[in-house]
């Protein structure tokens, strides 16, 4: 685990001291319970998934707080009942384990269950990981981004912008992932406040450039996101106002690919696992577990094998996964099950697998929208103060913006994204939060 030190943000809104190590996230919100808000027409459901990992390679310490003060936030400001909040965290043992078939069953019920009106919210606080294209046919931000849950069950943005398209018009899904490599997770959706898709990125570099100033920020840029990828963090304060407040641990809620490739081998027990197999290994070892996407991947490779460009490492996973003829008295029958789950998904096209050209022509999910944490080359910070709390620095912003407003006073998720930023580039922070969503949703209120 990479670490720096760095200045201590000064918020109105840091965790208790009690908040330090949270075991019981359904009682511990619940005794400190205010009346609720008055409820919409609509029902207000939600579901909280904080993974630190502990004991991994990959161990965080802020994302069990997240969970406690967002659930808090619903009861208390937006109205939300106990009952109507899921938690699924890795340290808490009154929750489920937030495993990737555990987080899809609860999001798929939030979403299966839900009526014109209702306003549906997912938080996410734990990594976020990139992996590249299957085959070049990029997405739109060129990298399919994930988010790991604690067994190693990706949840991939395709999986994230699938899930929303299932959301029925007048009810909207809002989704906040405090994670590296967060900026994108529902794929194809506009971006209103960023740079990590390919349409901004190509709208950028139609504006003028500036002088030689330009050039060296440019250079710093690369520079800063290449040792943000590993875990170091560079403050972008020239000036300081009067004395640091404190000092603070932060790591990066970025997992490096080695990381997760020797997290994923520990999780199956497989030696052999490269990065050209992550894919069909987690189909291997999760069968119908694995997410949508991956099932579809793995019988668009069987059946279309010698027509994708991949990797040995790859190519070896589909011999193996490739049913063998049934030999004489024996049972031919096992590898054949095995691929039962793959086959069973409906694939229409190569392209709708790697989110390729046909893919875009697909409208965009209409009723999500996305508040990520960074950009999709960014990370996220997770951060430890000298006092020993810990949170994500997107949801401790998060809590002091709301925090600034009276309670009943909506904030658009524009404005919410717009502040959020501010506050976090002035307390030095590199990551930039985005917002994924229609016009029309940019300026809805935040949750409710």
């Amino acid at each position: 685990m990479i670490t720096s030190e760095l200045h201590h943000p000064t918020t109105p809104a840091l965790p208790a001291r009690s908040e330090r190590h949270p075991t019981n996230l359904v009682a511990s919100c619940s005794a400190n319970r205010s009346a609720p808000a008055r409820r919409s027409m609509g029902r207000k459901r939600a579901v909280l998934v904080g993974i630190n990992y502990p004991g991994t390679e990959g161990e965080l310490k802020g994302c069990l707080n997240d969970v406690a003060r967002m659930r808090r936030c619903l009861v208390d400001r937006f109205g939300f009942d106990d009952a109507d909040i899921r938690v699924l965290a890795d340290a808490d043992p009154s929750t489920p384990p937030p495993t990737g078939a555990k987080i899809r069953l609860e999001l798929e019920r939030l979403v299966g269950g839900a009526r014109p009106g209702d306003s549906l919210f997912f938080h996410y606080s734990g990594h976020g990981l990139q992996l590249p294209a299957e085959t070049g046919e990029d997405d739109d931000t060129g990298y399919d981004e994930c988010i790991v849950p604690c067994d190693t069950n990706l949840i991939k943005d395709q999986d994230f912008t699938e899930l929303v398209r299932k959301v029925p018009d007048g009810c909207l899904f809002t989704m906040v992932s405090d994670s590296c490599h967060s900026g994108g997770l529902i794929d194809k959706t506009k971006e209103q406040i960023g740079n990590s898709t390919k349409q901004s990125r190509a709208r950028q570099r139609q504006r003028p450039p500036s002088a030689g100033a330009n050039l060296c920020a440019s250079l710093l840029g690369v520079v800063r996101g290449a040792l943000e990828y590993v875990g170091i963090r560079l403050s972008r304060r020239a000036k300081q106002a009067g004395p640091p407040a404190g000092t603070a641990t932060a790591t990066s809620r970025s997992l490096p690919l080695s990381t997760y490739i020797r997290m994923l081998k520990e999780q199956t027990g497989k030696d052999d696992v490269g990065v050209g197999s992550i894919r069909t290994t987690l189909f291997h070892h999760f069968g119908d577990d694995a997410t949508p996407k991956i099932k579809k991947f793995v019988k668009a490779v069987v059946h279309c094998h010698g027509k994708l460009r991949h990797g040995a490492d790859q190519a070896a996973m589909v011999t193996e996964l490739t049913p063998k003829a049934k030999p004489e008295g024996g049972d031919g029958g096992d590898q054949a099950g095995a691929l039962g789950p793959a086959m069973e998904q409906e694939v229409r096209s190569v392209e709708e697998v790697y989110a390729g050209a046909a893919a875009a022509k697909v409208p965009p999910p209409r009723n999500g929208v996305l508040i990520s944490g960074c950009q999709t080359d960014e990370s996220s910070a997770d951060l430890t103060t000298a006092s020993g709390v810990s949170y994500g620095a997107l949801s401790n912003a998060i809590q002091a913006v709301l925090a600034e407003e009276k309670r009943g006073k909506k904030v658009t998720n524009r404005e919410l994204v717009q502040r959020a930023r501010g506050l976090l580039a002035k307390q030095g922070y590199v990551q930039q939060p985005g917002l994924y969503c229609s016009d029309e949703h940019a300026d809805a209120a935040f949750i409710c």
